[in-house]
């Protein structure tokens, strides 16, 4: 069975890769650097080159393939210029187009928790559009769109305010809650559903373990040897201005606001409470926090 996917060998990409490549599957890896092309040979798959906006070498791309996995790769949100609803949407029709021209039947897509949501999801709802665009590809195309919760090396940008305040915290109250998940259990859930070559639409959702703040604090605070780490919040306003002050666009700050608003009031999480996964993934906070401590210490 042949699967192309798009993502180069990302967090996701590259456990995804190794995992169909095992399995016995034909994978053709996008990447946009050609630099990517020695190591995705050396792992069995075959590299494509080339732009995800570029429909004709997507399309090409995706030809013969029985199943094709889509992701819009991280923007930069450091990019004054950029439109970041806009970038979702082209990114959608471009896959959408690519797709229809392929004759694809079978859609793996990842997307994220809060995109049920038209609005009040902040930087998510370029995510709720890609969902919307591939739901408007003709009936016969099955699409399982892979909605992880939120994924913990998130948590890598808090390590500056560690050292230099000695305290973790956003917008959130220390009992908040929040669901978490490692880049290789979404990994592995994405591998099972592209080996289904499903028919129906769907979402799916993808969490490996659901903590309070608190608890986050406390789990990290002990790998870094500060087992009194406190998590502290603070107000909209003020996550919105320290997130401007470090130069994030003004318009994706305030996104990023609102998406944490929406954890806090519990509007992110409504739909993920309707159709929890039964099963949970095996990577729990204890495990990424080496990796934390690791990266706190290199620092």
């Amino acid at each position: 069975m042949k699967v192309t996917l798009t993502g180069s060998l990302g967090r996701i990409g590259r456990p995804l890769t190794q995992e169909l490549i095992e399995k016995g599957y034909t994978v053709t890896v996008i990447s946009s650097s050609s630099t990517r092309s020695q190591e995705i040979e050396a792992l069995g798959a075959i590299p494509a080159i080339g732009r995800l906006q570029d429909v004709d070498f997507l399309a090409s791309t995706f030809q013969g393939a029985d199943v094709v996995y889509t992701m819009v790769p991280p923007a930069n949100y450091f990019d004054q210029h950029l439109d970041l609803l806009g970038y979702f949407k082209k990114l959608g029709h471009t896959f959408a187009q690519a797709i229809q021209q392929a004759q694809i039947k079978h859609v793996v897509n990842l997307s994220s928790i809060g995109a049920h949501l038209a609005n009040g999801n902040g930087i998510l709802e370029g995510l709720y559009h890609v969902e919307q665009i591939l739901n408007n590809l003709p009936e016969e195309v099955g699409i399982t769109h892979m909605r992880p919760t939120e994924i913990y090396y998130n948590l890598f940008q808090f390590v500056d305010l560690i050292k230099h305040q000695g305290i973790i915290g956003s917008n959130l109250g220390e009992n908040d809650f929040n669901a978490w998940v490692s880049p290789a259990d979404i990994a592995s859930a994405t591998a099972e559903e592209i080996m289904k070559v499903s028919r129906e639409r769907k979402a799916r959702y993808i969490t490996s373990e659901e903590l309070t703040y608190k608890e986050v604090a406390s789990i990290l605070g002990s790998a870094i040897g500060k087992p009194d780490l406190k998590w502290v919040m603070i107000t909209d306003e003020q996550l919105l201005e320290g997130l401007k002050t470090v130069g994030m666009q003004p318009t994706i700050a305030e996104g990023m606001m609102a998406m944490y608003a929406a954890i806090r009031s519990g509007l992110l999480y409504e739909d993920y409470h309707l159709h929890k996964p039964t099963v949970f993934g095996k990577v729990k906070m204890k495990d990424f926090a080496t990796e934390f401590a690791e990266v706190y210490h290199q620092k």
